[in-house]
């Protein structure tokens, strides 16, 4: 089963901008262990400087080798609050409206998605893109559920997870880092989604052969070859040496 281009789109969209959101909460976890109780909806990060209790937190589902499936939160029947399900339902309302079978599904099976013989970790971290790019909510997190290699994945807020305004060094370092490690289906879509969504207002060429940047924290061109795929990154830090 391939997935629905819709989806593709979706972690497209998701890829740079969440990159960066989890760049950051490394940064600012470092070394650190988490605790999650469903029922009174308190997720904590314990750190070396000392605990972060998230002033809201998500749940979004899990992925479980054992059935080889995803079940979103709001199809599993463990008993935990509606409300910490909610977010996750109106990924799905958003998945019925515009027929996306990966978010409307209740779950949905390893083979269905963009991997070739996923582990449980790849599975929740790909919804956790979609339901990125749909909620709007960035910063992500996910972690054991049981020793049997399920993998639950949740979005996270807190006002230290929030990204420092746009500056040219980061959005170099996330770039780079995105074009070598992220698994990109058109970069051209989501090189443009990320500058977008960055305030940085990119515009393609007539022939769509670059992206151009001109805003005060960055500024150049990114060019594409005949396949897409980006070719060149001429970009620089305005006011820089």
């Amino acid at each position: 089963m391939r997935p629905t281009p819709a989806f593709v789109n979706l972690l497209d969209d998701a890829a740079f901008l969440s990159l960066e959101h989890q760049l950051h909460l490394a940064d600012v976890l470092g070394e650190h262990s988490w605790q999650v109780n469903l029922q009174t909806r308190v997720f904590t990060f314990d750190t070396e400087h000392g605990s972060i209790e998230c002033t809201d937190f998500h749940f979004l589902g899990t992925a479980a080798p054992g059935p080889g499936s995803w079940l979103w939160s709001w199809a599993n029947r463990s008993g935990f609050p509606e409300s910490v399900a909610t977010l996750a339902a109106s990924v799905r309302d958003f998945g019925v409206e515009h027929e996306i079978a990966e978010l409307s599904a209740p779950e949905l099976p390893f083979d269905s998605l963009p991997f070739d013989e996923p582990e449980s970790y790849q599975v929740a971290a790909v919804l956790t893109e979609a339901a990125k790019a749909v909620t709007g909510r960035w910063t992500g997190y996910q972690g054991p559920a049981g020793d049997d290699g399920t993998r639950a994945a949740f979005l996270v807020e807190h006002p230290d997870f929030q990204l420092p305004p746009a500056e040219g060094a980061r959005i170099m370092r996330t770039l780079t880092e995105g074009l070598s490690g992220l698994a990109l289906y058109d970069q051209r879509r989501a090189l443009n989604s990320y500058l977008s969504l960055r305030g940085l207002n990119p515009a393609f060429s007539s022939d769509e052969s670059q992206l151009i940047v001109d805003s005060p924290v960055l500024a150049g061109t990114i060019g594409f070859d005949e396949h897409s795929v980006a070719a060149s990154l001429e970009l620089t830090v305005p006011g820089s040496r």
